[in-house]
């Protein structure tokens, strides 16, 4: 597919101008790898790089308010440039949220300790971090259980996030529909209820009845404690929320299957968070979707119509960004979002070539295409900004995904190519079907135009004679004349 679209010249031209845009930056000079063994005794600092904790009883409004953070990692497998990369995606995440990120801290272990994450010993290394740098808040690169979310605290004495509360807090700031922002606290209380604790005993208190000192009706009765009236609060909740998806779910799926019905193909351009999935939509549609260099910056997907070069419609629908180990609340949350991807034709992977590991990232979203049941939807990959992009890292992955282009969304380049392999795979009508239109039913013409593929088409004194390719709805109307 790469040499039918990509021809030498084009690739050589590319080539010089990757030197040139590589030979503008300066490369940082590499960390010098410690031995293993003092990799598994020590915290290792990660080069170039508020909450406050208040004693509240009402848990389940507690606030992310990321302010001067502290990020620390457990590197348990692969080599350290992978770990460090990961460690950098957790600060743009971080910064994304509103952080100033004040310092980058990773260990070696086998396993995340169960207790602390990352041990009681480092634990107060970490502490010293904490105080000397002024930070208010710790993120840890990871999902946390609630009693190593508690012990963190406990120990270093300020707020501690990880990662999936990180991601949830984008989402929420980005959220801009009704079903947008729905789905996102849906997440959020999923996540919360879990981890719903108190400090002190101001929620170990019982409550209910008479004695409940103003806690009324909806208490169960004596015996119930603050953080059992909060638990079953959060379940309602979630269960509204659930019914308010479900309505706004109706609407979203009543138009995908009015597109089904009239056989217009439909292409998902979907990818890694921030690859350039809204620029790329706008390229190939002439559209004015909000493009914005941050993570998460589209939660609600967008649909936007397309003909071919032949003159067939099918639509491209934008999509939320993917992320590693992105969480499984959301998954379930985005359910009727992640519909787009999972019911469509084509999947156009975008991926970004200028990032670190671009292999990692093209792992990471497949692992989401397979939870989402996308994982046998023809996918073509294409390989954004490779007009500053390694050379030798476009060629790996052109050599190693062989339904894969190479463009740049903001030159242009490649971008023709492209349209011709999404085309190429878009499904075909498939029924073959030879009929005299009259010239009063100028709109069945104008259907086959738009929903077929014309083979032949003679305009005789009694109407339009058509050897065309159609969807079966199409061809039962047809049938009708």
């Amino acid at each position: 597919m790469r040499d039918a679209n990509f021809g030498q010249d084009e690739f050589e031209a590319l080539l010089a101008e990757s030197a040139r845009a590589a030979a503008d930056f300066d490369e940082s000079e590499r960390p010098e790898i410690q031995s293993e063994l003092a990799d598994r005794h020590a915290l290792r600092r990660v080069r170039g790089f508020s909450t406050e904790l208040q004693d509240i009883s009402e848990a389940e409004y507690r606030q992310l308010q990321l302010e001067r953070v502290v990020l620390v990692g457990v590197w348990t497998e692969g080599t350290v440039e992978m770990a460090e990369n990961s460690l950098a995606e957790l600060k743009a995440l971080a910064e994304t949220a509103g952080s100033e990120v004040l310092d980058g801290l990773i260990q070696r272990r086998d396993k995340p300790d169960p207790a602390t994450y990352i041990g009681s010993g480092k634990v107060v290394q970490l502490r010293e971090v904490v105080v000397a740098t002024g930070a208010d808040t710790v993120i840890c690169d990871g999902e946390l259980s609630p009693s190593q979310l508690r012990q963190l605290e406990e120990k270093i004495k300020v707020k501690v996030v990880d990662r999936t509360a990180l991601i949830l807090d984008i989402f929420a700031q980005h959220a801009k529909s009704k079903e947008g922002k729905a789905q996102v606290e849906l997440a959020q209380i999923s996540y919360l209820l879990p981890r719903l604790r108190g400090w002190g005993d101001s929620l170990s208190r019982q409550v209910g009845g008479r004695a409940a000192g103003g806690a009324g009706i909806g208490g169960r009765g004596p015996g119930e404690t603050k953080i059992e009236t909060d638990r079953r609060r959060i379940r309602d909740k979630m269960a509204k929320l659930r019914r308010e998806i479900a309505q706004m779910k109706v609407s979203r799926d009543t138009k995908r299957q009015e597109r089904r019905r009239h056989g217009i193909p439909a292409v998902a351009i979907a990818g890694y968070t921030n690859a350039g999935k809204s620029s790329l939509l706008n390229r190939l549609t002439n559209s004015d979707v909000l493009v914005e260099n941050a993570l998460f910056a589209t939660l609600d997907p967008t649909v936007r119509k397309s003909t071919t070069s032949d003159g067939r419609i099918f639509t491209y629908t934008d999509t939320v960004g993917f992320v590693r180990h992105l969480p499984h609340q959301l998954i379930d949350a985005f359910k009727s979002t992640l519909e787009e991807v999972s019911g469509a034709d084509v999947i156009v992977h975008l991926v970004d070539g200028s990032h670190a590991d671009p292999f990692e990232q093209i792992r990471a979203v497949r692992e989401v295409f397979a939870e989402i049941g996308a994982g046998d939807i023809r996918e073509i990959i294409a390989i954004n900004k490779a007009d500053v992009t390694n050379p030798e890292v476009v060629m790996d992955i052109l050599r190693q995904e062989p339904n894969s282009f190479a463009i740049s969304v903001k030159s242009g380049f490649g971008i023709a190519g492209l349209i011709a392999a999404i085309e190429s795979d878009l499904p075909r009508p498939n029924v073959e079907i030879t009929t005299l239109v009259p010239y009063s039913r100028g709109d069945l013409v104008s259907a086959i135009h738009e929903r077929g593929e014309i083979l032949s088409e003679e305009y005789l004194p009694e109407g339009t004679a058509i050897h065309a390719r159609v969807d079966g709805a199409l061809a039962k109307e047809l049938e009708l004349l």
